[in-house]
């Protein structure tokens, strides 16, 4: 609607939007997870939660309107229909940008529960967004770094029973928590460093999607292979939305199987630790080759 504007001014316009929003529906969230911190009865937390992703509904859907209002974004999605609002859903993803999340969280809101992100224990302590975050059921992560392990052995084992603690909640009611397996957004630098052998994606680490399966894999009914494209550039993509500049995002979603983890096996067996990278690193070589197809096919379609 907006896209006649020059980009700098798109770019203010779209800044003081997503501030406005962001501030309001997490200040919503926060005085949610004050009354659930008081009130600590299951009854009222589960109701909390269920207004909790809706409030976060809201806030992806005011993001799709300014989106709306500031670009004029060509969205090529295939998959959506093989999905269920009332399913329970491991995500795994390429990570391209910090519109990511925005874009994903807007396009599957209708589609699956609202997605859940495993945070660093130390976002926690941020204002406004820590507590909101713990309002929506987030779960904070205390990883044990290799060097306390190394100091203290004892503490081996503590991740997972962490996990399973932050994955309790999730028993009560569909739920989707995403995965971005590489870690790190995607740049040619990084990609250089790592010696990475995909054109377009970081290595992939199987530990986290791991400690999720082995926690609480049980519950989940499907493993969405989820691959996000910018066919146009995949460098500043947050900015140039911003500008009014990306015309185009494809997401392509392909309904797997759960894998199982045995954490019994998983954890002691090198062989199988390294079995299930294997079949994590053929994903990344099906995507790496899903991508170059796209780029590819957009590049041929505006030559």
């Amino acid at each position: 609607m907006l896209t006649f504007l020059p980009g700098p001014v798109l770019y203010f316009i779209s800044l003081s939007l997503l501030i406005i929003n962001t501030v309001v529906w997490s200040s919503l969230l926060t005085i949610g997870g004050v009354v659930k911190f008081l009130l600590p009865f299951l009854p009222i937390r589960r109701l909390l939660t269920r207004i909790m992703n809706r409030l976060m509904w809201s806030w992806a859907t005011c993001n799709g309107g300014i989106l709306y209002l500031i670009s004029n974004i060509e969205w090529d999605v295939k998959g959506l229909e093989k999905l269920n609002p009332d399913g329970w859903y491991l995500l795994i993803s390429n990570h391209v940008s910090g519109f990511d999340i925005a874009a994903q969280t807007y396009l599957l809101r209708n589609h699956i529960p609202m997605l859940k992100f495993f945070l660093k224990k130390e976002l926690l302590y941020v204002p406004i967004m820590g507590l909101g975050c713990w309002a929506l059921d987030m779960p904070f992560m205390d990883r044990t770094s290799a060097a306390k392990l190394k100091k203290n052995p004892k503490l081996k084992g503590k991740d997972l029973e962490t996990t399973r603690k932050a994955c309790e909640r999730f028993k009560h009611s569909p739920t989707s928590i995403i995965n971005y397996v590489e870690g790190s957004r995607f740049t040619e630098e990084k990609r250089l460093r790592q010696n990475s052998p995909y054109r377009h994606l970081l290595r992939p680490k199987a530990s986290g999607i791991a400690f999720t399966l082995s926690a609480m894999g049980e519950q989940f009914t499907s493993l969405l292979n989820i691959t996000i494209v910018y066919p146009e550039t995949s460098e500043k993509v947050l900015a140039n939305v911003m500008h009014g500049r990306t015309k185009k995002v494809v997401i392509r979603i392909e309904v797997l199987p759960v894998p199982r983890v045995d954490p019994e096996v998983y954890f002691k067996s090198p062989e199988t630790r390294v079995e299930f990278q294997r079949w994590l690193n053929q994903l990344w070589f099906e995507k790496d080759q899903q991508i170059d197809d796209i780029i590819k096919i957009h590049q041929d379609q505006n030559a």
